[in-house]
């Protein structure tokens, strides 16, 4: 009777966790965009931007994965911000083009975006800007911090619940009496 009692202390508290965490204003969240700004609108320039995508983020994932908050996250974006430069220049040179990109970091306003169910209102948001040549084409964006657009990468992120953690600690106390 003990143990299922307090099970369902810790169910409840799982429970009303969860339905506190939907109902946190987003508006009030910490993220970190990013905005690939393409060259043009031309096919090439476009078909360019995704391949300077997918080595930014294969580059930016094993240091976002250790960035515990917002602050820690746009320090290294900037402490990183000449080698993503160079990563998107060897994109660039490696398919015949002679612009470069230009990498900044700053606060700027982005549309309601919707990611896998998960909205993000229209607002100001700092951002890592990686623009490829005159960046005057369409633009590719997502979420560097908590890291939304990089869970398909190669170096997989872990999540971890600390009500899970308690959870467990009770199973094994439980089970070695």
């Amino acid at each position: 009777m003990k143990k299922f009692c307090i099970s369902l202390a810790l169910l409840s508290i799982i429970i009303v966790t969860i339905i506190a965490g939907c109902n946190i204003n987003q508006d009030s969240a910490k993220y970190l965009r990013i905005h690939i700004r393409a060259n043009s609108n031309s096919q090439i320039d476009q078909q360019v931007k995704y391949s300077v995508k997918e080595k930014i983020v294969e580059y930016l994932t094993p240091i976002v994965a250790s960035c515990k908050d917002l602050t820690s996250a746009i320090n290294a974006v900037n402490d990183n911000k000449k080698e993503l430069e160079k990563v998107a220049d060897e994109v660039l040179s490696k398919n015949g083009f002679d612009y470069k990109s230009k990498v900044v970091v700053r606060n700027e306003l982005f549309p309601t975006r919707v990611y896998d169910g998960f909205t993000l209102e229209e607002g100001f948001y700092d951002a890592l800007i990686v623009n490829l040549g005159n960046a005057q084409g369409d633009n590719w964006w997502c979420v560097v911090y908590p890291p939304l657009c990089f869970t398909g990468s190669k170096t997989p992120i872990k999540y971890k619940s600390k009500i899970l953690e308690i959870i467990k600690e009770f199973e094994n106390r439980e089970n070695n009496q």
